[in-house]
C-alpha cells in the first residue's frame, strides 16, 4: 500500500511539474479586418494562456492573457486548421499550420484546463489529499471558503463535489477488494480444515507427527500451509478520509445552497426590477394611447385610410373629430382677431313671411350699381361644358327647390333657427353617397351677392378654410370656370382633391309674383393637364347654390335698405368622396361640417357686404 502510495505521489509529482513547465508555438492569430491573420507566439503554463509578439519578445512582456478555467474550446467548423478559445466577450481566433497541430494545441490546452482547474482532482492530490480533506472537515474548508469569497460560481462547486465522489468511490473499491481478499482466504483455509479432518478417519492408526517430536514445546494441530495473506490496509488513514471528504461534501453542499440563495436573492431582485420596469412601461403605453387619441399618430401606411387599414372605425372616428377640433381652434383664433360686425335689424321689419315682397327689379338707384357678375344666357356664353351646364341647371331648378319637408326620403337631421338640414340616405358599392340639402334665410343681402362671393375665386381662401390650394384650370367664359382644387388632409383620411366646372347664372322667373333666382353650379369633369394623382383621391362632386332675394317694402318713399332685404337658400351636394372612409364616419362628418360651413359662409357675406352698395 506505502508503495502503491509513493508510486501515485511520483506521478502527481511528475504531472505537477509537468503542468508548470511553460509550453509555446507559433499559432495565428486573427488581428482586426486591417491587418487579418498574423503570427504569434502562444506561451501555456498552467492554466494561463499568454500571447507575445514573438518568441524574442518575451522579456517585454505578453500582450493579452486569458485563464483556461473557465474557457470554452471550440475547433472551427468547416476551417480544418482553426480554433476558438472564448472566455465571457473575449475571444481569440488561432489557427495552426495543419489539422493535426491544431488537434495537439487543443489536447494541451484542456489538458492543462482540467488539471489546473479549480475543484480538479489532480489539484486536490498535489495539496497532499489527507492533509486538503481533513482541512475541510472543519465546518468550512479553506479551498472552499477562498473560493466562496472569490465568487466562485456553482459549476466550479459541482466539479468539487464530483472530486469527492471520486475519492469516495476509490476508497469503496478498495475496502471492497480488501475485503474479497479476506473471504477468498477464509474460504480456502475452511476447505483445508475440512480436508484435514477427512484424513484422520480414513487412517486413525497412524501416529501423528507431533508425537515423534522430540522437542518440548508444543506443536499445532494442523499443519501450516502457505496462504497468500490479505493485502495490509491502513483503516485508520481511509476513515480519518472518508470523514474528511463526507464533510467536505456537506460543506461543498452547504456552499452551494448558499450560493443558491445568494442567487435566488439576486434573481428576486432582478424579477422585482423587471416588474417594476413592466409595470412603468404599461403606464407609459396607456399614457401614450390616451395622448394619441387626443393628437393621433401612427406610424406606416396600415394606419391610414385605405382597404387594408388596420384601425378600427371608431378609432378612426375619433382621429378625425380631433384633427377637426383642432382646426376648429385655429378657425375660432382667426376670427376673433378680427373686428365683430353686428347687424341691427328691427324686429318690426320682418313681422311675417307673408307681408313681404319677391324682387323682379331693381329700383332705378340699384340699376345703376356695376355688377361684377353679367348675367349668362344660352346666346353669349358657348363654350365645350354648355349642354351640360344647362342640363345641371334645368335638373336643380326642378328638384332642388322642392320641399321635401313631408318627403319620408329624406331625414330632417339638423335645425337651428331659420336653417335646417335634410340627408338622404345611399350607398353604392360601399360608398357613401347621401345627398343633402340645406335651406336657410340670411338678412341683409341679396342672392346676387351670396352667389358672387360663392363663385369668385378672388374670395375663396377668405371663406372656405379646408382647402389647401386651388387654382382655375381654364376660363370657359365670363361666367363659367375649370377649377382643381385641394383640401386640406385630415389624419387618418386621405387627401382629397377635386376638378369641377363653376357656373353663375340668373334664371329669370316667368311670373311676375316669383322672384328671380341666382344660381351658381358646380359639377366634376375630366380634364387633360390635370389628371388624377397617386397624392390625393378625386372626389365627385354636384353641388348647387341657389338664392332668391326677398324684400318688405320701405314705408312711403324711403329708399330700399338692407334691413329691407332678405335671401333665402336652398344649399344642395352630392358628393362622391371615394376611398375607403367608413360609411358612418363620413355621415358624422357631413351632419357636423356642412351646418358650420353654411353659417361661417353667410356671416362672411354679411360682413363683407356691410356698407356696401346693394347688388341686386
Amino acid at each position: 500500500m506505502s508503495d502503491c502510495s509513493s508510486s501515485g505521489s511520483d506521478e502527481d509529482l511528475d504531472l505537477e511539474s509537468e503542468l508548470l513547465d511553460e509550453l509555446g508555438g507559433t499559432l495565428s492569430k486573427w488581428t482586426n479586418y486591417i491587418h487579418g491573420w498574423q503570427d504569434r507566439w502562444i506561451a501555456l503554463k498552467g492554466n494561463i494562456l499568454s500571447y507575445y509578439r514573438s518568441a524574442d519578445e518575451k522579456e517585454y512582456g505578453c500582450r493579452g492573457s486569458v485563464c483556461l478555467s473557465k474557457a470554452v474550446i471550440t475547433p472551427h467548423e468547416f476551417d480544418e486548421c482553426r480554433f476558438d478559445i472564448s472566455v465571457n466577450d473575449s475571444i481569440w481566433y488561432l489557427r495552426a499550420e495543419h489539422p493535426l497541430l491544431r488537434q495537439q494545441w487543443i489536447d494541451t490546452i484542456e489538458l492543462h484546463k482540467a488539471e489546473s482547474g479549480y475543484g480538479s482532482e489532480s489539484s486536490l492530490r498535489r495539496h497532499g489529499s489527507l492533509l486538503s480533506l481533513t482541512s475541510a472537515a472543519s465546518g468550512l474548508s479553506t479551498t472552499s471558503a477562498s473560493s466562496f469569497k472569490k465568487g466562485y460560481s456553482l459549476r466550479e462547486k459541482l466539479a468539487e463535489m464530483e472530486t469527492f465522489r471520486d475519492i469516495l468511490c476509490r476508497q469503496v473499491d478498495t475496502l471492497q477488494r480488501y475485503f474479497d481478499n479476506c473471504a477468498d482466504a477464509d474460504s480456502k483455509d475452511e476447505l483445508r480444515r475440512d480436508k484435514v479432518s477427512d484424513d484422520e478417519e480414513n487412517y486413525p492408526t497412524l501416529r501423528p507427527d507431533y508425537l515423534n517430536n522430540n522437542n518440548s514445546s508444543k506443536e499445532k494441530l494442523f499443519p501450516v500451509f502457505s496462504l497468500k495473506a490479505p493485502v495490509g490496509i491502513d483503516f485508520k488513514g481511509e476513515a480519518i478520509t472518508f470523514k474528511a471528504t463526507t464533510a467536505g461534501i456537506l460543506s461543498t453542499l452547504s456552499h452551494c445552497i448558499d450560493i443558491l440563495v445568494k442567487q435566488e436573492e439576486s434573481w428576486q431582485r432582478r424579477v422585482d426590477k423587471e416588474i417594476e420596469r413592466r409595470r412603468r412601461a404599461e403606464d407609459t403605453y396607456k399614457a401614450a394611447l390616451t395622448e394619441l387619441k387626443k393628437k393621433p399618430h401612427y406610424g406606416g401606411p396600415d394606419y391610414e385610410e385605405g382597404p387594408n387599414s388596420l384601425i378600427n372605425e371608431e378609432e378612426f372616428f375619433d382621429a378625425v373629430e380631433a384633427a377637426l377640433d383642432k382646426h376648429d381652434q385655429i378657425e375660432v383664433q382667426a376670427e376673433r382677431s378680427r373686428a365683430p360686425r353686428q347687424i341691427s335689424l328691427s324686429p318690426e321689419t320682418y313681422s311675417s313671411i307673408g307681408t313681404q315682397k319677391y324682387l323682379n327689379k331693381p329700383r332705378s338707384h340699384a340699376s345703376s350699381l356695376s355688377s361684377s357678375v353679367d348675367l349668362i344666357s344660352a346666346s353669349d356664353d358657348v363654350h365645350r361644358f354648355s349642354a351640360q351646364v344647362e342640363e345641371m341647371v334645368h335638373s336643380h331648378m326642378t328638384y332642388s327647390l322642392q320641399d321635401v319637408g313631408g318627403d319620408a326620403n329624406w331625414q330632417l337631421v339638423i335645425e337651428e333657427g331659420d336653417m335646417k338640414v335634410y340627408r338622404r340616405e345611399v350607398e353604392e358599392n360601399g360608398i357613401v353617397l347621401d345627398p343633402l340639402k340645406a335651406t336657410h334665410s340670411v338678412r341683409g343681402v341679396t342672392g346676387h351677392e351670396v352667389c358672387h362671393y360663392f363663385w369668385d375665386t378672388a374670395y375663396r381662401n377668405d371663406w372656405e378654410t379646408t382647402i389647401e390650394s386651388f387654382q382655375v384650370v381654364e376660363t370657359l367664359s365670363d361666367k363659367a370656370v375649370i377649377i382643381h382644387q385641394t383640401h386640406k388632409r385630415v389624419w387618418p383620411a386621405s387627401q382629397r382633391d377635386v376638378l369641377y366646372v363653376s357656373v353663375i347664372c340668373k334664371i329669370l322667373s316667368t311670373n311676375e309674383n316669383d322672384p328671380d333666382t341666382w344660381l351658381v353650379c358646380n359639377f366634376s369633369v375630366d380634364h387633360d393637364s390635370y389628371p388624377p394623382s397617386a397624392r390625393c383621391i378625386r372626389a365627385k362632386i354636384n353641388v348647387a347654390m341657389i338664392c332668391q332675394t326677398l324684400i318688405s317694402p320701405p314705408e312711403g318713399d324711403k329708399d330700399i335698405t338692407r334691413d329691407n332685404i332678405l335671401c333665402k337658400i336652398t344649399y344642395v351636394a352630392n358628393v362622391n368622396p371615394g376611398g375607403w372612409a367608413p360609411a358612418s364616419v363620413l355621415r358624422a362628418i357631413a351632419k357636423r361640417e356642412y351646418p358650420k360651413f353654411l353659417k361661417r359662409f353667410t356671416t362672411y357675406v354679411q360682413e363683407k357686404t356691410s356698407g356696401e352698395a346693394i347688388l341686386f
